[in-house]
């Protein structure tokens, strides 16, 4: 096995096109390894963190391709990426003589019409080239990560001085007028507009609204710094202003982790002064607080989702609800096959969010766990390698995706700790997410299925019985089959819950009974 490296002139494609081109070259038979980057010097600086010692002469502009493979396979493997690399031809002509627009200008001026620019470049050269589009008169969803907290406060002053809305950065998920930007979900049109400082957050929520029966609008990522002290809200502020002026719009529904007191205060009084019904949750707040100053208040993601239908539709707010009785009686009844000395809860999650409500929830009941992403009482992960005790990964973080693709695009990397962790003889309990949409894996579970297999074989010639359980956020429009990957789970022994905030109280119900705390 060796390195091999190909740069690509002059070549740019996005983020989320090149960690899928990543996700194909790490799947061909014999690439141990694999990453596909521009090649800014920060990206390969990653490539040598994460094993491999790139040594090219590249420019930033350049598309780097590496992978530690066989020799005699150098060849064939890369026939395959430049065939994925080359031009798409989407209207049945040449694809090269296509003219693709070398510039934001060109291309305004190719579509006079456009208002928005979707930009994923290098963190480093981001706002720069989101202030050029800003200065052109349009919105921006600005997809890229690593953009200092001064320059996105900066982009978003001037944007909000000027009536422009800036989603990001690193602002993942977007429904824009029914068209899915980034890693979203085909859900149907309705009232429901929804601002979210959260990708997967939103995800669920659009996801929810739309298995309930309703629709939404517009769903408005803002990026996960918006509501620090240092932005001010400011795009949380200027999509609540947009959302109160829109039409389609009847009901408005906030998502945030909880932000600096002060901007709270700011973005609550703009949403109580904007005449619409307005769904706040903030995850971790005190939802009783937020009832109190005169919100609809959510108390997780899923009930959010609920509040919000229910208020559309002129019905009562109901209370959160618990785990399905007939889910939870599986659950229990799995806790009777383990065997002495299962006692711990592993997470192992692709969405960021989901890890945080997971915690939340074991947290209201009183087990101390451990993550790499901790919130307030949660401790900060041990090891990285094993867990110890009750242990929640968020895969989808900056340590575990240099110069891999992120685990919703390839779950590999994922799949391979849900396995470790379940070959854990102290392991009782795992718990995952699947998650579906624009730019997601294709076949989520094509190579998890098997390892589930694998596991259950293993704890099973050992003595013991490890429960799965599993939350599926995707509709039945997704590129995806939502239904196929819900009955392909059940049909092997995994529990399949209708949420995650469903899935981590499932996974808590059978520890507090392991502990012999029946709840």
């Amino acid at each position: 096995m060796n390195l091999h490296c190909s740069v690509f002139p002059n070549l740019y494609m996005d983020s989320v096109s090149l960690m899928q081109v990543s996700a194909r070259l790490s799947a061909l038979p014999g690439v141990s390894r694999a990453s596909v980057a521009m090649a800014t010097p920060a990206n390969i600086e990653r490539m040598r963190d994460s094993g491999m010692a790139v040594e090219v002469t590249a420019k930033p502009s350049d598309l780097l391709v590496a992978w530690v493979a066989d020799d005699t396979q150098a060849r064939s493997i890369l026939d395959d990426v430049r065939q994925w690399l080359k031009p798409v031809d989407v209207q049945g002509g040449d694809a090269q003589a296509a003219r693709v627009p070398g510039s934001l200008e060109m291309g305004l001026e190719a579509q006079p019409d456009a208002n928005l620019a979707l930009i994923s470049v290098p963190g480093q050269y981001a706002a720069a080239e989101a202030m050029k589009a800003l200065r052109l008169g349009m919105n921006v969803m600005l997809f890229s990560d690593n953009v200092p907290e001064a320059q996105e406060a900066s982009i978003k002053t001037y944007a909000s001085a000027h009536d422009l809305l800036v989603m990001g950065p690193d602002c993942g998920t977007a429904i824009v007028n029914g068209m899915p930007l980034g890693f979203a979900n085909v859900v149907r049109p309705g009232a429901i507009g929804l601002v979210a400082a959260s990708g997967t957050g939103l995800q669920e929520l659009t996801c929810r609204i739309h298995h309930l029966g309703e629709g939404v609008s517009q769903a408005l990522g803002t990026g996960g710094r918006d509501l620090h002290e240092e932005i001010g809200g400011l795009a949380m502020c200027q999509a609540i202003a947009m959302l109160a002026q829109d039409p389609a719009t009847r009901l408005i529904v906030l998502l945030s982790k909880p932000p600096a007191p002060a901007v709270a205060t700011r973005v609550l009084q703009l949403a109580r002064d904007c005449a619409k019904p307005v769904v706040v949750h903030f995850l971790g707040a005190d939802a009783a607080q937020l009832a109190s100053q005169g919100f609809m208040a959510g108390h997780n993601l899923q009930h959010t989702a609920d509040v919000a239908v229910a208020a559309l539709r002129g019905q009562a707010v109901p209370a959160p609800a618990g785990p399905d009785p007939e889910r939870l009686a599986q659950a229990l009844a799995a806790v009777g096959r383990m065997a002495k000395g299962q006692a711990n809860l592993r997470g192992v999650f692709a969405g960021g969010t989901f890890c945080y409500e997971a915690q939340l929830a074991l947290v209201a009941r009183g087990l101390e766990c451990e993550s790499n992403a901790p919130v307030q009482g949660v401790r900060v992960l041990h090891s990285r390698t094993a867990g110890f005790g009750h242990s929640l990964l968020d895969m989808g973080d900056d340590e575990f995706t240099q110069g891999r693709p992120h685990p919703m695009i390839d779950p590999s990397q994922r799949n391979t700790r849900l396995l470790q962790d379940a070959g854990d003889p102290g392991t009782a309990a795992v718990l995952f997410d699947v998650v579906l949409g624009f730019g997601a894996s294709a076949e989520p579970l094509a190579e998890l299925l098997p390892l589930l297999k694998d596991a259950q074989g293993r704890s099973s010639a050992a003595g013991r019985h490890i429960l799965f359980i599993a939350h599926v956020c995707g509709t039945e429009l997704d590129p995806q089959s939502r239904q196929a990957c819900v009955s392909d789970l059940c049909a092997a022994g995994v529990l399949v819950a209708d949420s995650n905030i469903e899935a981590a109280q499932l996974a808590v119900a059978a520890i507090l009974a392991l502990n012999g705390n029946q709840s």
